[in-house]
């Protein structure tokens, strides 16, 4: 089997992020990169996610609560002082 060389362009702050995440896992940058080409190849296919991520029930019924308080026309509040102390903690 003959090897071709892959020169992939990145910044610093990018390929050390990566490559800790990798690491944690166990591998080094070049072994996913391997991997990542023999998934393309397997599911013929590009094998990435791109889409927003989906707020999970928590969020949205936070943004919900927002839209509901501003849509009722509370007036929100001057400090952060005063925002807690209209939840009584």
């Amino acid at each position: 089997m003959t090897t071709a060389s892959v020169t992939v362009r990145v910044d610093e702050a990018t390929k050390q992020a990566a490559a800790s995440i990798a690491e944690d896992f166990g591998f080094d940058l070049s072994s996913v990169t391997r991997a990542f080409y023999r998934q393309i190849v397997r599911e013929q296919r590009i094998p990435l996610n791109l889409e927003y991520p989906k707020p999970n029930k928590e969020s949205l019924e936070a943004l919900k609560e927002t839209e509901e308080l501003v849509a009722s026309g509370h007036p929100g509040y001057d400090s952060l002082d005063d925002m807690f102390k209209s939840m009584d903690l």
